[in-house]
């Protein structure tokens, strides 16, 4: 069946697609963190076996994608395509990550919202009758991001407070039809696509704010396309904002007379312990949701706490091109919604 586009920017899903398996493997300070026990796997270091820290990413990948496949009992000649994507040039995590598994892949870039973006895409595959089954992958590594964004590690530069940390981490899902079997599964009801936002910032290194005035028009659009309130949902999860980026986003909310105050927390902000962790205003890159996902947001649906949670994360357009010639750093946020139930 095809699906209902509902308003201008989203489609309710007519056979919503099952999550059927996922993952999530992250580095040695994510495993410190307070979600440490819930990750598939956690790191003794930030090389994973691995010569390079592109090379590590790469790796997390792969890794990612194999134990999906694992916990869903699903062959990977199975999976009919592949979206996927990194923070690196060219998708070099990606690439080389996933070449050997030889299955089609479509590489997207949304900065730290690819994984909101991927699963958006892989669901329309499945719910198109374009694919039985899909994957959506992205990560992110901490070394890898610094190195490519800001400055050399050797450098020490100090970090302003305004900085989240760039999670080293990779996070895959397996999208396929819905099968009524009994037990309860997490279903993609709808999406909400991201467009670009920018409200004229240049701190780079402040991308809460950079990224939230994104989550504000995208959580505002799915709002208004489908007329619920946002206490309809249990949770309203962004990716990357962190502490300052959640507090930007529920005052420009509370400035449309929408209040997410009860309803909001950022994959930034849980995956850090803020008091025993140097990471400042929390988590980001595009390993932060989609780790947080994988390994807290999806088992707690599945055990019947939350029932509905509309997951929506962020990213920061900018590259170190556009940094270095003066541009602003645009956002945007894709808005995924979550269903459990039998």
């Amino acid at each position: 069946m095809k699906q209902q586009r509902i308003g201008k920017r989203t489609i309710r899903f007519r056979c919503p697609p099952s999550i059927l398996a996922w993952s999530g493997i992250v580095g040695q300070k994510e495993g410190e963190g307070p979600l440490g026990s819930c990750f598939d796997r956690v790191g003794q270091d930030a090389m994973f076996g691995e010569k390079t820290w592109e090379a590590a990413e790469s790796a997390m990948q792969k890794e990612a994608i194999e134990t999906a496949l694992k916990k869903g009992n699903i062959r990977k000649e199975d999976i009919d395509c592949i979206f996927a994507g990194d923070l690196l040039g060219q998708l070099i995590a990606t690439s080389f990550g996933l070449a050997d598994f030889s299955i089609p892949l479509f590489g997207v870039y949304g900065a730290c919202s690819t994984m909101g973006e991927s699963m958006g895409l892989a669901a329309m595959a499945v719910d198109g009758g374009y694919a039985q089954k899909a994957a959506a992958v992205t990560s992110s590594h901490f070394a890898s991001a610094e190195k490519t964004f800001r400055f050399p590690l050797d450098y020490g530069n100090q970090r302003p407070l305004s900085a989240t940390w760039t999670v080293t981490g990779s996070g895959a899902v397996i999208i396929g039809e819905y099968h009524p079997s009994g037990q309860r599964q997490v279903r993609i009801t709808a999406m909400t696509a991201g467009r670009i936002v920018d409200y004229g910032i240049k701190d780079s290194m402040n991308m809460g704010a950079c990224m939230a005035p994104a989550a504000a028009d995208t959580l505002t659009a799915y709002l208004n396309d489908t007329g619920e309130d946002a206490e309809s949902f249990d949770k309203i999860i962004t990716g990357d904002l962190g502490y300052i980026g959640q507090k930007i986003l529920i005052d420009l909310m509370r400035k449309k007379n929408i209040d997410i105050s009860l309803q909001h927390t950022d994959c930034g902000i849980e995956i850090y312990d803020k008091e025993t962790q140097d990471t400042h205003a929390g988590g980001s890159g595009c390993g932060c949701s989609a780790v947080t996902l994988t390994s807290w947001i999806l088992p707690r649906m599945l055990s019947g706490e939350w029932r509905r949670v509309f997951f929506m994360p962020t990213g920061a357009l900018l590259s170190p091109i556009s940094f270095n010639e003066g541009q602003s750093v645009p956002g945007i946020a894709h808005g995924i919604v979550l269903e459990a139930g039998v």
